[in-house]
Order: structure tokens, then sequence, then C-alpha cells
């Protein structure tokens, strides 16, 4: 459709815009500011900071190298899509040698499974902000994930819980000395 036929669709009488040509504008003007609007209305992940405590340890960390594809609409979160990943070569635990061994084939694998994803499936507005359901991938293996976030102006302050463990990597001997809580903050732009 033709710039010229859009405008007639919406004026809906052409041969009076060509006679009045500054309301044709102003109208045209109108329209295209509301446009950019409802394309602005999506909102996207600007940083992301990512933090994780092995419970059993008392170890803490982070991992960066963060990328997203999410797409948060504040206006309908439930139809938000929550869409990232994080480079496992940059798992920081503030122990150069700890963190090299994390990365090494025994645990996370980073030259066969550099990256961990994590693709949300379902996004509800809970009392006290979101949950986000999804599935995480970590050395090639997928399991379900829920996130629960708060959000505070453009922060979204999110915690989860997993068993490094359903993923092969087995730092200790039973499923429950192997539990990591991840916290994550995303500020959106």
């Amino acid at each position: 459709m033709t710039l010229y036929r859009f405008a007639v669709l919406i004026t809906f009488d052409y041969r009076q815009q060509i006679r009045y040509p500054m309301k044709f504008f102003t109208k045209f003007l109108l329209f295209f500011l509301v446009s950019i609007q409802l394309l602005n209305a999506q909102q996207n992940i600007s940083s992301a900071r990512i933090e994780f405590v092995f419970v059993s340890k008392d170890v803490d960390g982070t991992v960066e190298g963060f990328q997203s594809s999410s797409e948060i609409i504040p206006e309908d979160l439930t139809s938000s899509k929550f869409e990232g990943s994080v480079a496992v070569g940059t798992i920081k635990t503030g122990n150069f040698l700890r963190d090299w061994n994390l990365k090494s084939g025994r645990y996370f694998d980073e030259e066969t499974y550099p990256v961990i994803t994590f693709k949300s499936s379902e996004v509800s507005v809970i009392e006290d902000g979101l949950k986000v359901i999804g599935t995480i991938t970590i050395k090639g293996i997928s399991k379900k994930l829920t996130w629960f976030f708060e959000r505070d102006g453009n922060t979204l302050r999110g915690a989860a819980t997993l068993f490094s463990s359903d993923f092969n990597i087995n730092i200790k001997k039973g499923r429950e000395d192997n539990k990591v809580e991840i916290n994550l903050i995303l500020e959106l732009g």
C-alpha cells in the first residue's frame, strides 16, 4: 500500500485534504507519533547482573557475557518473552583455580558447551511481581526453571533455584548438596 493510499484511508476524504494540506499534515503527523509510541511500548533488557550461591559450600560468584533477545511489554507483562544466554567462560567465584576447574570438562565443559541458555514458556503476574517459567539448558541438558521477579521502576530482580547435579555437574554426592541459588538483576531500557 502506498503512502498516498494509506493517508487516504486515514483521512477518508482525500479531496478535502488537497484543499487543506495543513490538516492532512497534522493528521499524518499525529498518526506517525502514535505509531512511534506503540513501537516503543516494548522494552529491551539493557544490562544484566547474574549472581549465584552454591549453598552447601557457601561459594558465591557471578556469570557475565549476557546476551538477550527478550521482549518486555510493561503494559501486558504476560505477553513478555524472556530469552537469553550467558558465557560459561565468564564464571567468577573469586578463586582463579576454582574458576578454571569449574570451566573444565569435569564440570561445565566450556569447550563443548560455551553458553548457558534460558527461554521462557509462560509469564504470569503474581502478588509480588512476576513468575516466569521456562527452560534452562546447561551442558546440553534442558530442564524447567521458575523465576520469581519483583519490579522496581525499570529494574527487575529475579530469583531461582536449581541443582547442578541435574545437569551432570556433580560437585557433591547428594542432589540437595548441589543446590544453587541464582539472583538476576535486569535493567530495562
